[in-house]
């Protein structure tokens, strides 16, 4: 036989499969192979890490390779948070809580702005918006230089109770005079000229921003701060780096006085 035709021999049996058979490749349904981890991970902190799995860890024990958290230790964990505020002490673990599906849902988050812009784009992925959110912002910090709270990293959908059904409010304040008084007055001071008194238990009522919207200006901006003075607006002829015109309010509302007062602000206050 020919060179030429023993050739063509083997490769009609290759194509038979009688001397070497084609190797196939196929998918079982009821195996199959784990992918490798691969996480990202926050960059913000010097000791601690998050990976986008919600677990938190030294950054020295990161997996090199996987750039993951080992496998160990809770998953989502609000250590020091207030899950009331949703604000956390530790960016790290703000993130982590964030992360958890129960508090966090990708449907709801993709729609926030990253910035206030409306050119500003949306966030992309859950862990986008929490490492993004739990980031100081200028909602963090009173007059630039100070946080409002040591719980300063938050990562609620809103920065106040915007959502809250003004209805319920107006019913809850019926028989409550909203009075919003003179620059540098207290609540008190405010209610007793009128021969009232400051209701103090209505004071958490007032201390959102569509509220304080409702009766003052605010100038487009309503700011967490902290102060007995609050809620409250900030007078016009206020120093620049006091957010003239602004509204506040606060997150920490054991702080809510009749009869807190500050010289650049008008107070918001529920006398009766």
């Amino acid at each position: 036989m020919s060179t030429s035709g023993f050739s063509l021999f083997l490769a009609l049996l290759h194509l038979t499969g009688f001397l070497f058979p084609l190797r196939v490749s196929a998918i079982r349904k009821d195996i199959g192979f784990l992918e490798e981890r691969s996480c990202r991970t926050t960059v913000q902190g010097r000791y601690l890490i998050s990976d986008d799995e919600g677990n938190v860890c030294d950054a020295l024990s990161l997996e090199s390779r996987t750039r993951c958290c080992p496998w160990k230790g809770e998953r989502f964990s609000c250590h020091g948070c207030n899950l009331l505020s949703q604000c956390c002490k530790s960016y790290e673990f703000c993130v982590s809580c964030c992360l958890n599906p129960s508090r966090t849902i990708l449907a709801q988050v993709v729609k926030v702005k990253v910035a206030k812009p409306a050119t500003a784009g949306t966030y992309k992925t859950v862990f986008d918006f929490c490492s993004g959110r739990c980031r100081h912002n200028s909602e963090s910090v009173v007059h630039e230089n100070a946080y409002h709270s040591e719980f300063h990293h938050c990562f609620s959908l809103t920065s106040n109770a915007s959502g809250a059904n003004l209805t319920q409010v107006e019913t809850r304040l019926l028989g409550i005079d909203v009075i919003v008084g003179s620059q540098g007055d207290s609540c008190d001071a405010v209610c007793k000229s009128r021969g009232q008194l400051c209701v103090m238990n209505k004071l958490s009522l007032l201390n959102q921003c569509d509220v304080m919207k409702r009766y003052m200006t605010c100038k487009g901006s309503c700011l967490a701060s902290a102060g007995a003075d609050q809620p409250a607006e900030v007078v016009e002829d206020a120093p620049r780096d006091l957010y003239p015109g602004a509204c506040l309010y606060t997150r920490t509302e054991s702080m809510l006085s009749c009869d807190g007062s500050h010289q650049h602000t008008r107070r918001l206050c529920p006398c009766a």
